[in-house]
């Protein structure tokens, strides 16, 4: 009993200091800043990534978090993502466009402007924030042109989906502007006319709350500094403060993957081929398994991506046609309508001119070429196949030679083209020996010797 109560006391002094650790660890993440970098068009792999990472920190008690930012811009869907996780976090976040000649472009600015606090390195720009996925606007001289006028313009659909998508992007932003005590005058400017600026200019107007040389500049300007979260006033005490980099994870680098534009575009022809091949095939299974999986990938990809499903038709399309030119030569009529629709469906295929989010025309055209060189090949092989002599069925069997495989009177079997066959003959014929067809009733050949059938010739050409 003794030595158990002995066990028993260690193992309970024991939880207790793990419990006892736990608090200190915690408490000790709480005096933590977390950093984070995008370097990289705004996609679904950076949603994925900051939403994640904000979360984690959140659960450290992390007294800040940092977003060091090098951005183009990106896509509508991913930065509201980003915008709507750093809005909702518990723990405050600082975006900081460095290193010097970094951009916080499009997308960037509005993540920007929802951030806790701005931050800008000396060298820097922000702004260019039109939707451009959409078009441009009108020209500000066309605008007042407009406005003098007074004259209600009768807009094209398209006008006025473009106006709808502006107006939209304008009120997010000054929303964001307002949530934040920034410049909405510029925030607006920004959109409408693509406005941008660098990092002094920025200050100046309000858009941003701090330049800063680097990470220990930046630290030194933040702390002590009120922000708002969550409705509560929150001082930040920087000064001193381990910074924690969380690194995109093997699944944001896989994401980062997939969603590619270009990446997703050969995983997609890489599939659609491999079926192709399977079912051309049956039972080969790698062409199928391959394709399958590609197909499956790029499907995932395709619908985090601003996919055309119009240029995924054309594509389809064109594959098909340069499939049937394979199994139906017309001598190039469906080769060439099938890569025509196959250039055009790539080239639409990503619905968007955000940065980095388009298909370079390089892999367009490799794949466009390596197809047309492969239906070109396959109506060589038929125009070939077309002049060969007939190498199977009864003209080929008629006149043929073959030889005798046993002795027989009147019903016996022959060889030819590698090919046992019954045999009927008016003479004798001994085994090895050579008999030419002269007809074919079913599946029996009249034949008769070698030499009869030459004397026969023979007498004809005489007569």
């Amino acid at each position: 009993m003794a030595k158990l109560r002995v066990i028993f006391l260690t193992m309970l002094m024991f939880s207790i200091g793990s419990l006892l650790l736990n608090t200190v660890s915690s408490d000790s993440t709480g005096s933590s800043i977390v950093l984070l970098t995008v370097e990289e068009v705004i996609g679904p792999a950076t949603d994925d990534y900051l939403g994640r990472a904000l979360e984690k920190a959140a659960n450290r008690n992390a007294q800040l978090i940092v977003i060091r930012m090098d951005t183009p811009g990106g896509l509508d869907t991913a930065m509201r993502g980003i915008i709507k996780n750093i809005t909702n976090s518990p723990v405050p976040v600082a975006t900081y466009v460095a290193p010097s000649g970094a951009r916080a472009a499009s997308a960037g600015t509005y993540i920007l402007y929802a951030s806790h606090i701005a931050a800008m390195a000396p060298g820097t720009n922000l702004g260019a924030a039109t939707p451009v996925q959409l078009g441009g606007m009108p020209s500000p001289d066309k605008q007042q042109d407009q406005e003098k006028d007074q004259q209600p313009a009768v807009d094209s659909n398209e006008q006025s989906l473009k106006r709808k998508a502006v107006n939209d992007a304008v009120a997010y932003i000054k929303s964001l502007a307002e949530l934040r005590g920034r410049n909405a005058e510029w925030a607006e400017k920004a959109v409408r006319e693509a406005a941008s600026l660098p990092a002094k200019e920025a200050l100046e107007l309000n858009v941003i709350d701090i330049v800063a040389t680097g990470m220990g500049d930046l630290m030194q300007q933040i702390d002590g500094r009120e922000v708002m979260v969550q409705g509560q006033t929150r001082t930040l005490q920087t000064t001193g403060m381990v910074i924690d980099e969380i690194a995109p994870d093997w699944r944001n680098r896989l994401l980062s993957i997939l969603t590619n534009p270009n990446v997703a575009y050969i995983l997609m022809l890489i599939g659609i081929y491999g079926l192709i091949f399977e079912f051309s095939n049956p039972g080969a299974i790698v062409p199928g398994t391959v394709g399958a999986i590609c197909l499956l990938l790029a499907l995932y990809s395709f619908q985090l991506l601003p996919v055309n499903y119009a240029g995924m038709g054309l594509i389809l399309l064109g594959v098909a046609l340069m499939v049937a030119e394979a199994y139906q030569p017309s001598f190039g009529v469906l080769g060439l309508g099938g890569i025509t629709s196959f250039v055009i469906g790539s080239i639409i295929l990503m619905d968007t001119d955000a940065p980095g989010f388009g298909i370079d025309i390089s892999v367009i055209a490799i794949f466009a070429i390596t197809s047309a060189l492969v239906f070109i090949v396959a109506i060589g092989m038929a125009i070939k196949a077309r002049r060969r002599p007939i190498v199977s069925g009864e003209e080929e069997l008629v006149g043929g030679v073959a030889t005798v495989i046993d002795d027989f009177e009147h019903e016996g079997r022959v060889h030819i083209h590698s090919e046992n066959w019954n045999a009927v003959s008016s003479i004798p014929l001994n085994k090895g020996q050579q008999v030419i067809v002269t007809s074919m009733k079913g599946l029996v050949l009249e034949v008769e010797p070698v030499s009869t059938s030459m004397q026969t010739s023979t007498q004809e050409s005489e007569s």
